[in-house]
């Protein structure tokens, strides 16, 4: 039985999973008016879930032998457990996307760049997109409002209004 946007709950889900992932990840998508509508609570919960704990990090210190046996002690940074909560909790909401090669870039640049990255939809959620919503967020006084949507019209197919959704 179709619900919400002439889809059942399961399909839904995984449309908003998709649509958040991508709008995420390239700042602006184009889909219906509806669509839009609906995916703008889903993402800026997302966001204002990442801006809470994006900061959130713990030292760690451990020792470990080296190559001649001298025992060093090496500092790393991990999430505390308060952020990887959130992080496990935004990742289920999400769908990892994959960083794509540049059309001019060697494959051992792209390897290099991205060795270190298991999930880059969460770094850049957790990098860039958090921190530059937080920092707008203290300049303005007001939490929300990371999205926009904009209305182009009817498509000429079958006479959906389309709309841009977009990260302010």
């Amino acid at each position: 039985m179709p619900g919400k946007l002439g889809k059942t709950a399961e399909q839904r889900q995984a449309m908003l999973r998709n649509q958040a992932s991508e709008l995420l990840w390239y700042g602006k998508i184009t889909t219906t008016e509806a669509r839009a509508k609906a995916l703008q609570p889903y993402v800026e919960k997302i966001i204002t879930k990442a801006i809470k704990v994006y900061d959130d990090n713990v030292e760690t210190s451990t020792v470990q032998k080296d190559k001649k046996g001298k025992e060093v002690t090496v500092k790393g940074v991990k999430d505390s457990p308060k952020k990887l909560a959130a992080r496990r909790a935004i990742m289920a909401k999400l769908r990892d996307l994959q960083e794509v090669k540049g059309f001019s870039e060697k494959k051992s640049d792209f390897k290099k760049r991205t060795a270190d990255i298991r999930h880059p939809l969460m770094e850049k959620l957790f990098n860039e997109i958090a921190p530059k919503y937080a920092q707008r967020a203290e300049e303005l006084g007001q939490g929300g409002g990371y999205t926009r949507i904009y209305l182009l019209g009817t498509r000429r197919g079958d006479g959906a209004e389309e709309a841009i959704i977009e990260l302010v």
